[in-house]
């Protein structure tokens, strides 16, 4: 599998950027297209044909689906039963198979072996996506079926993301484009920054995660806090990185896919944090599940309820386990008690943001301890050892957490660090990139020197590297 963190990925795209200048922008998707199913074929086969399939169905039922068409309905429904059959049957079925033997004594097949299609929950959304906006009469519905599969499949985003909308992506695939050493710069840059997040702080904070997470009864209260923390760390690391990456090499082609994080450890509400926490999955349910259920037009009952049940979607998207639904559940739970507080605008604002953050943050981690669980039994007994177990030994015995020396303690938390101030500093509206194009060039080179000296030093490179969020 060509994989985004991998050498093989590197060559792959050293190879399309000179195809991709060197063709004329009409028949440009054509060539992301190609390179697209060889991506996705260097994983399997019948995901390949799954995705061929359910696109072709989609594409058929939006030709169908058109404003004015008497049988409009009838075509949606086919086409969004036909994209989610094989996400509820491939993902979910042995979540509902396994409770149910457990509830009512039955033998039902647990789904073992079943095979999970690469994006499958990805192609899915952006598939029933497309339809829906046909519908509405937001955009036209494609004539040509190899440009839905060109949208469906899309390497850049069919794994972890940022979704994409068929009326704001493909125009851009014909927009006129040459290449740009600036912008070569600009994206390559974007992309090592997320190659040190992946390496320097990710890929080292999960040897910690792991160890905390696997054995919780071996650990002081110190110590699980401190590993339920570094993985809310590694999983903002880990996911933003595949972002940068993705948007950095699509930047290098001229094109521009949508950003899905903005500093979300910044925010001061829950309802904020996913205005800045994978921005275009918030999106997709507020368009597409949120408002259709009639979103805050019906009174202020009706809106918490949406609120809630979309992010019980939400947490069923991510998966088959209780303990998504559990996550997803508290997390629109307390975004409708947060809409009837007093305070909550002023909670928005300085002094009190500081608070408002730092609260933010601790249900953060609170919730996300449940989703990194193995099940709410696991996440019980995590809580349980964590308020119970005495001890501070988190510093003075970091071997147990895996780290094999204090200067890999200080490694971790300085790249947590650094996270937090390019953060702090984005925030306040002061860009690195931007900064360091516009030094003089003897001082641009050291501080790539520097930088390729920290990614050296900061670095584990020897792990499975493979990224969280592509299981979801």
């Amino acid at each position: 599998m060509i994989s985004i963190n991998s050498l093989g990925f590197l060559l792959f795209l050293a190879v399309l950027i000179p195809l991709w200048f060197s063709m004329h922008p009409s028949r440009r998707w054509m060539l992301l297209l190609a390179a697209s199913l060889v991506f996705y074929l260097s994983d399997n086969v019948f995901g390949l044909i799954l995705i061929l399939v359910v696109s072709a169905v989609v594409w058929q039922a939006a030709k169908h689906a058109t404003p004015g068409n008497s049988h409009a309905k009838r075509w949606v429904l086919l086409g969004v039963l036909v994209s989610l059959a094989p996400l509820l049957t491939l993902k979910y079925y042995a979540m509902f198979a396994g409770t149910a033997n457990q509830l009512f004594h039955w033998n039902l097949w647990d789904g073992q072996g079943l095979l999970q299609p690469l994006g499958l929950a990805y192609f899915t959304l952006q598939l029933i996506g497309y339809l829906t906006d046909v519908y509405r009469g937001n955009i036209a519905p494609e004539p040509v079926y190899a440009r839905v599969l060109c949208f469906s499949s899309l390497f850049f985003s069919i794994t972890q993301g940022p979704f994409l909308r068929y009326g704001t992506w493909m125009p851009q695939l014909e927009v006129p484009s040459h290449f740009d050493s600036h912008r070569l710069w600009r994206g390559s840059m974007r992309m090592v920054w997320g190659y040190f997040k992946k390496y320097a702080i990710a890929e080292r904070a999960a040897v910690v995660v792991s160890a905390a997470f696997s054995s919780p009864e071996l650990y002081d209260s110190s110590q699980l806090l401190f590993g339920t923390v570094m993985f809310s760390f590694q999983l903002y690391a880990d996911f933003s990185a595949y972002t940068d990456i993705v948007l950095g090499a699509a930047e290098i082609l001229g094109l521009q896919l949508p950003e899905n994080f903005r500093q979300p450890f910044l925010a001061a509400t829950v309802k904020e944090l996913w205005s800045r926490w994978h921005i275009s999955l918030s999106q997709w349910f507020r368009d597409y599940v949120y408002i259709p259920l009639g979103g805050n037009r019906r009174g202020t009952v009706r809106r918490d309820g949406n609120l809630i049940v979309t992010f019980l979607a939400s947490g069923l998207w991510h998966g088959a386990n209780w303990t998504y639904l559990v996550w997803g559940g508290l997390h629109g739970v307390i975004q409708a008690v947060e809409n009837h507080l007093p305070w909550r605008k002023r909670i928005t604002q300085f002094p009190a943001r500081i608070l408002g953050i730092l609260g933010t943050f601790a249900v953060f981690v609170f919730t996300f301890t449940i989703f990194r669980a193995d099940s709410l039994t696991d996440a019980v007994t995590y809580f349980r050892y964590l308020f119970t177990t005495p001890g501070m030994d988190v510093f003075s015995k970091y071997w147990e957490l895996g780290l094999s020396s204090r200067l890999d303690l200080l490694l971790l938390l300085a790249g947590v660090a650094l996270l937090i101030l390019v953060d702090v500093l984005h925030e306040c509206g002061i860009h690195l990139r931007d900064r360091i194009a516009a030094c003089p060039l003897p001082v641009r080179w050291c501080i790539y020197e520097c930088a390729i000296f920290a990614f050296l030093l900061m670095g584990k490179f020897f792990s499975d590297g493979g990224f969280l969020y592509a299981r979801y």
